[in-house]
């Protein structure tokens, strides 16, 4: 291949992060999957060493020595590189020799694949065949359900006016605030199944309400902070699904705390990234992080089931509506916790592949 600035172009079309490193190990070039992968950009990477932005391990500094020094080329699995923001990151890393008349002043090229994400791609997968069965069989369901509720609490209602005693209407009043309460559980079922009304939207108008609404709900004790990326575009999208998405994502975490704590609201840009199967040039990540104690380990597995909370009382339906609704907007959600960190990470395609 004969890899020249002029046709860095198809390296920006790779899933996998891709740099160029120079004789001084000097990076000269990184792919957008690289940028996302490290959490940099190529402006402020470029003539940087890699060990100057994120923490090696000792294999893969060895492999780059040794790729510069006797022109070895390298493949590992499951190596370890500490980006510039803590996060740890487990990889599939190549380094391949190049000869100097394919890329004047370049001597390595790097390929990173993180591990996490063909995890990530075969595990998406599954759940969302899974969760389409579940969205059919509550869907039915529920209206099986919906009928019968409306004719038990039409007979309470008419049975409470035949009633002399009235001590006896409190039980007639059981069954319809019953009712109510299950109809209403049923209608939640079904709103995830409307129609969406698209719109161009701004994810930080969206943001900036989610973030009034909470801090009015918690007044004093939550502490919401921002962290924009103000140059992100509009895009086309449900403007009270993705509200209501990231609200009921951010609510679940200030009742985790108990209206004590912080949440960060993050907005960053993605290149080149898939999501559901589909390549996209743009896309956006927004993050919800908080520092409560976390999800619990044994439904971590199975947090976006319809019915399940791990809070007392909970109804179970809040991350539900929020993946479905994200995955109306060809989206993907996804979540990392553990006590003192959970980050909720939602990405949002801005322009098509």
């Amino acid at each position: 291949m004969n890899v020249t600035h002029a046709n860095f172009a198809g390296l920006d079309l790779l899933a996998s992060a891709v740099l160029l490193i120079d004789e001084e190990q000097g990076i000269r070039f990184v792919n957008p999957s690289g940028e996302n992968l490290l959490a940099v950009s190529s402006r402020a990477v470029v003539g940087k060493r890699l060990s100057d932005i994120c923490t090696c391990s000792a294999t893969l500094q060895s492999a780059i020595d040794n790729g510069l020094a006797n022109n070895w080329g390298y493949t590992g699995q499951n190596i370890e590189l500490k980006r510039g923001d803590g996060e740890v990151l487990h990889l599939n890393c190549t380094v391949t020799p190049l000869r100097p008349d394919i890329a004047a002043g370049m001597r390595l090229l790097l390929e990173l694949q993180p591990i996490e994400h063909h995890l990530a791609a075969t595990r998406e997968e599954r759940l969302l065949e899974q969760q389409q069965a579940n969205r059919e069989l509550i869907r039915n369901l529920a209206h099986e359900i919906k009928n019968p509720l409306g004719g038990i609490r039409g007979a309470a209602q008419l049975l409470e006016h035949e009633l002399s005693n009235p001590s006896l209407k409190e039980y007639t009043q059981v069954i319809i605030k019953e009712a109510d309460r299950l109809q209403d559980l049923m209608q939640r079922l079904l709103t995830p199944h409307r129609a969406m009304l698209p719109t161009t939207v701004n994810i930080h108008e969206i943001l900036e309400r989610v973030r009034s609404l909470l801090t009015a709900e918690f007044p004093g004790s939550l502490q919401m902070q921002r962290d924009y990326d103000t140059s992100l575009p509009e895009l086309v999208g449900d403007r009270e699904q993705l509200i209501q998405a990231v609200l009921n994502i951010a609510r679940n975490a200030a009742q985790a705390m108990e209206g004590a704590g912080e949440i960060v609201l993050r907005t960053r840009a993605l290149r080149q990234v898939t999501l559901a199967k589909k390549r996209y040039r743009l896309a956006m990540e927004i993050k919800v992080i908080d520092n409560g104690p976390g999800i619990p380990e044994k439904i971590r597995e199975r947090m976006f089931y319809p019915l399940v909370s791990g809070r007392e009382g909970g109804s179970g339906l809040g991350l539900t509506i929020a993946q479905n609704f994200i995955q109306h907007h060809h989206g993907t959600i996804d979540c990392s916790s553990q006590p003192g960190k959970t980050v909720f990470t939602l990405r949002l395609p801005v322009e098509q592949g």
